[in-house]
């Protein structure tokens, strides 16, 4: 059996989504120095020195068939972060859009509206998905907004989910999107990206 999902390159006017490699750590690391993205606390953004590790931790996840990790690539060909298909149920055709973070230079841009309409509509229409889910840090206000701007909904707070990097307890915000909702999605988000600017 092939893995559910296969690695796919996924290509729009503002964004570029291609499999993560390891070829693409110098891109990375300059995208995550631009704004020191992970001096935020209430995150998890690779730092410099730590972007081979996460880059082999990514891939191998994705080879477990845990994760299908992208490399987000901007307009002018330049990287701009990471993002992920991740907690890949395939038995139930669920996948979370998580691990993402772009370079502070793309942030509040169309990029991340396109590479999350890119991602819902391969999973809904290519992978036959039931629902797709977002999670973030419960206090992420930045994050929570982007996913509430995309149309999903709140299914609830998973309290004292996870143990952060500094000792801290994560309440974990979870979103999603079922394949009910997804045609009303779809033309949502394609009007966002239509609006001028």
């Amino acid at each position: 059996m092939p893995p559910w999902p296969e690695p796919v390159t996924l290509t729009g006017t503002h964004a570029r989504l291609e499999p993560l490699s390891a070829a693409h750590a110098p891109g990375l690391v300059e995208a995550a120095r631009d704004g020191e993205l992970w001096q935020l606390w209430y995150t998890a953004v690779p730092s410099p020195d730590g972007m081979a590790a996460e880059i082999e931790r990514r891939l191998g996840l994705q080879a477990k068939g845990s994760m299908l990790p992208f490399t987000v690539w901007d307009a002018e060909g330049r990287i701009a972060g990471m993002t992920t298909y991740m907690n890949i149920d395939a038995a139930n055709r669920r996948v979370e859009i998580g691990s993402t973070w772009y370079a502070r230079r793309v942030q509040r841009t169309p990029l991340n509206t396109e590479c999350k309409l890119m991602l819902l509509r391969h999973a809904f229409e290519s992978l036959d998905c039931i629902a797709v889910e977002f999670r973030t840090h419960r206090l992420n206000t930045q994050s929570r907004r982007a996913i509430e701007r995309l149309g999903a909904q709140l299914d609830g707070m998973l309290r004292s989910h996870q143990r952060m990097a500094d000792g801290t307890l994560r309440d974990t915000a979870v979103y999603s999107i079922t394949a009910a909702e997804w045609p009303t999605i779809k033309t949502h988000l394609a009007w966002q990206l239509a609006r001028p600017r």
